[in-house]
C-alpha cells in the first residue's frame, strides 16, 4: 500500500530560506521572542510571546536598569524522523534597556497562554506632580519677613 506524501522532505532553498528567516527573521515575524511595549497608566507593560514555552524554564533578571528574559524550548527527540521542523528550539534571551523613571524594585510577571507579561511601576520621582507658584506679592511677603 502507498500512502501519499503530505509534505516535501527536503528541498534545499526552502530549507535555507526557512533556515535564515529562523536565525534572522523577517520584519513580519522577529526571530527570536516578539515583543509589544506601551505605558498604561502609571506602569510600563511589555508582552512577549512565548508559546510552547514550559513556564520553569522562564527567567526573569534585573540588574540596575536592564531586564533580561530568558526560555528555554526543549530539544525534540532525536530519534524522530522529523518531516517539518519549523519551531525554533533552545535557548531564547531578549533584554530590556530602561529607562531611569521605572521602579525596577516592584517589577511584576506573569505568563499565561504562551505570554509573558511583565509590569514595572513608574518610579514615583518621574511621575508629573503640580508645583506651586508662589505670586509676585506672597513672594516679597515671605522676603521681608525673613529680613525681620
Amino acid at each position: 500500500m502507498e500512502v501519499a506524501t503530505m509534505l516535501m522532505r527536503t528541498d534545499p532553498f526552502r530549507d535555507l530560506d526557512r533556515f535564515t528567516q529562523q536565525v534572522f527573521g523577517t520584519a513580519a515575524r522577529p526571530a527570536v521572542m516578539p515583543m509589544d511595549a506601551w505605558r498604561e497608566g502609571s506602569d510600563f507593560v511589555a508582552e512577549f510571546d512565548l508559546p510552547g514555552i514550559d513556564p520553569d524554564s522562564l527567567d526573569l533578571d534585573v540588574e540596575r536598569n536592564v531586564v533580561t528574559v530568558r526560555a528555554e524550548r526543549a530539544q525534540l527527540d532525536q530519534g524522530r524522523s522529523m518531516i517539518a521542523s519549523e519551531r525554533p528550539r533552545g535557548v531564547f534571551s531578549r533584554q530590556l534597556f530602561l529607562g531611569e523613571g521605572l521602579d525596577t524594585e516592584r517589577i511584576r510577571a506573569d505568563y499565561r497562554d504562551g505570554v509573558l507579561r511583565v509590569t514595572i511601576p513608574v518610579a514615583e520621582k518621574a511621575k508629573p506632580r503640580k508645583i506651586e507658584i508662589i505670586r509676585g506679592e506672597q513672594q516679597h511677603d515671605t522676603k521681608a519677613l525673613a529680613g525681620s
